[in-house]
């Protein structure tokens, strides 16, 4: 769908729907923006140019950093530095927050940023699409003031804007800021967004069903039954089988397609997906766009955060998919009562 709006103009026309705001939405999807325009180039070059690979450093979780994990990671913080846009800032790449002072050492500015600069950086090496998520909340520690660990410990249900970009076939941001989710398309050729995907909604008819099936063993046997019930030719079943291993991706093409993404807990641990940035903000633009997220058991932006990189369950996607999901786990819950 071709649109002559921009990103700026739509965000200037919408910016009474961003609460408190006095300009601070515009000049913060300013620097979102143009940190995705390098990131998307840098990405568009893997293979011509040594950016590929592991970096030979792992993250707080103690994952292998790939290359544009750091450079990603590295970019987005600089880009929201300089420009003094926010008062702190948590990224999946670092161990703690980093609280940003201005060039008087204060802050006056009312946000915070929580990110994953590249979610399913490990695709890069074979050309399958990667992203960006990120999460905006106000923050509750007093204005001028270094902000504190409790600023970035806020449920889901705080978020002021949360959004994504993916670079792939075409390098696309899609946000909410509770009014709905709206796409728009990078033209490389000017370096400009366009409005491309308006009022995006999850299909009423959904069929599509992701999940890592090689971890299927592990899987909670609620989550088998799902699974087993996805499988099984009744009705309009069944479903289809589709999974990229990108978060991102994979919640972009269900949300327009229909479907619902799953990465449920093992019994080795508590899920993969980190609830502050990734859960959380896939959660809030699920929801806008007429979907459900859940942790198979309460929602997701109501989960108070203990830590700051706290994993989850995560199930999410058209309302009555997760319900099943839900359904199927109780059934385990009520047994064990």
């Amino acid at each position: 769908m071709e649109s002559n709006k921009t990103l700026g103009e739509f965000i200037i026309e919408n910016q009474q729907e961003f609460k408190y705001s006095s300009g601070e939405l515009s000049r913060l999807f300013n620097s979102i923006k143009l940190a995705a325009k390098v990131v998307s180039h840098k990405v568009n070059k893997a293979g011509l140019i040594d950016i590929v690979g592991g970096a030979g450093g792992k993250n707080i979780q103690g994952e292998d950093q790939q290359k544009l994990d750091v450079y990603a990671n590295d970019i987005f913080i600089e880009t929201l530095i300089n420009r003094q846009i926010v008062c702190g800032i948590t990224s999946e790449e670092n161990d703690s927050f980093i609280s940003v002072q201005g060039s008087d050492n204060s802050n006056t500015n009312k946000y915070i940023l929580l990110m994953d600069p590249l979610d399913g950086s490990s695709n890069i090496d074979v050309n399958v699409s990667v992203g960006t998520i990120f999460s905006v909340y106000r923050r509750i520690s007093k204005v001028g003031t270094p902000v504190i660990l409790e600023d970035f410990l806020q449920p889901g249900i705080n978020q002021v804007a949360a959004g994504y970009v993916i670079y792939g076939t075409s390098t696309m941001l899609v946000y909410t800021t509770g009014h709905g989710v709206n796409g728009f398309t990078l033209n490389p050729a000017i370096g400009t967004f366009y409005l491309s995907h308006p009022k995006i909604k999850f299909p009423e008819k959904s069929k599509i069903y992701s999940v890592n099936d090689g971890n299927y063993t592990h899987f909670p046997e609620g989550i088998k039954d799902f699974i087993r019930y996805c499988r099984q030719e009744e009705g309009d079943r069944p479903y289809a089988s589709r999974y990229i291993g990108s978060l991102v991706s994979d919640m972009h093409r269900n949300m327009l397609k229909g479907g619902i993404y799953l990465y449920p807990n093992t019994k080795s641990n508590n899920g993969k997906l980190r609830l502050l940035y990734e859960c959380n903000p896939m959660a809030f633009i699920t929801e806008q766009a007429g979907g459900k997220a859940s942790d198979g058991n309460s929602r997701i932006m109501e989960i108070e955060p203990q830590s700051l990189h706290q994993r989850v369950a995560f199930y999410s996607g058209s309302i009555k998919m997760v319900e099943k999901v839900e359904e199927f786990i109780a059934k385990y819950k009520l047994h064990k009562v």
